[in-house]
């Protein structure tokens, strides 16, 4: 086997969960080098993975949005003679990267329709039966390959993880609550006050809590720091908008409880075997894409319009958030508290 690509240019969360398809593909052809492709901005989480030789960024809301830079894009590719390609991703423009590539072998989806054009071989993603990680794992079966690997084992770089160190051991004295109120979608936020409900009970039990943002996200923190009456406790460190990315992924490495909804950073967390405490609201952990592991909890609730869509809405279609007010900060306290002191 030649060079292999292996391409997901999806969010965050969809990059971590490919990992483990890598780990699979690398240890059926060790000797050959594999290269990742994401979206722009998420590739340096990445380049510390021992299975990968290169992590390339592909800038698809930017300068290579348009089919024709598709088109361009995979003809400069094909002149690394890649030997397989395998696409993760179901889009249009996926496809037409993956046909001018020319790589002997093309594996992906047979939905939609069009990607029978654009590969050699297509799987059935088995969208309504399989997880993620599993249907992911249908793209490696025309290869013959039976050895899966189904853990991401992320690695980051050296140099993050003595950064976390060091700053635990400069700023952390007791067990640590993480908390992320922020997402892409509107309807995956936990509402604020509950969020800061939760931070005021770990707070008063002996826990220090860390609040975590994204950029643009820092306002939702603030508000939570506000509302939970602990601001100038003393026990509350703010990180928001102050991490690059593979930091983020160090921090919730060493932290004892994640509470978070369901976004990138609950993937990161979860893949390093951090405690999670995952909070679905529209989505629902039917779709695939939830958190793993013995140490990771999904609390959601019964009700008949979840969900409204798999990633979640702008707005409540029903307008009254049932979704997420229903899930209360004793539910998710009395599931962090036990991650965070063990009772």
């Amino acid at each position: 086997m030649g060079r292999i690509g292996i391409w997901n240019t999806a969010f965050l969360g969809d990059a971590v969960l490919t990992l483990p398809l890598i780990r699979t593909v690398k240890a059926a052809f060790p000797d050959a080098p594999v290269d990742f492709y994401v979206r722009k901005g998420v590739e340096s989480l990445f380049v510390a993975q021992p299975e990968l030789d290169n992590v390339y960024a592909y800038d698809k809301r930017g300068a290579q949005k348009s089919i024709l830079s598709a088109m361009s894009y995979g003809r400069e590719l094909a002149k690394k003679d890649y030997s397989l390609w395998i696409s993760a991703h179901t889009s249009f423009r996926s496809g037409v990267i993956a046909r001018w590539t020319s790589a002997h072998t093309r594996i992906g989806y047979n939905k939609p329709l069009f990607n029978n054009w654009f590969y050699t071989t297509t799987v059935d993603r088995k969208f309504s039966e399989l997880e993620e990680i599993e249907r992911l794992m249908q793209l490696v079966k025309p290869l013959g390959i039976t050895n899966i690997l189904d853990w991401p084992e992320m690695v980051l770089p050296q140099t993050a993880y003595d950064d976390a160190d060091a700053f635990w051991a400069e700023h952390v004295n007791s067990p640590v609550l993480g908390v992320h109120p922020g997402s892409v979608w509107a309807t995956k936020r936990w509402p604020a006050e509950y969020y800061a409900d939760v931070v005021a009970k770990a707070i008063d039990a002996g826990a220090q809590v860390m609040v975590f943002a994204g950029p643009g996200e820092e306002p939702m923190a603030q508000d939570v720091i506000e509302k939970s009456g602990a601001k100038d406790s003393g026990r509350i460190i703010d990180c928001s908008g102050t991490l690059s990315l593979v930091q983020l992924a160090a921090y919730l490495n060493k932290l004892n409880c994640y509470v978070t909804n369901d976004s990138g950073p609950m993937h990161i967390a979860w893949a390093q075997r951090t405690p999670v405490t995952a909070i679905f609201g529209p989505t629902v952990r039917e779709l695939g894409f939830f958190p793993r592991g013995d140490a990771s909890t999904v609390l959601e609730t019964d009700i008949a319009c979840r969900p409204c869509g798999l990633h979640g809405p702008k707005t409540c279609p029903k307008g009254h958030f049932n979704c997420m007010h229903s899930i209360t900060p004793e539910m998710v306290w009395n599931d962090a508290k036990k991650k965070l002191f063990g009772k």
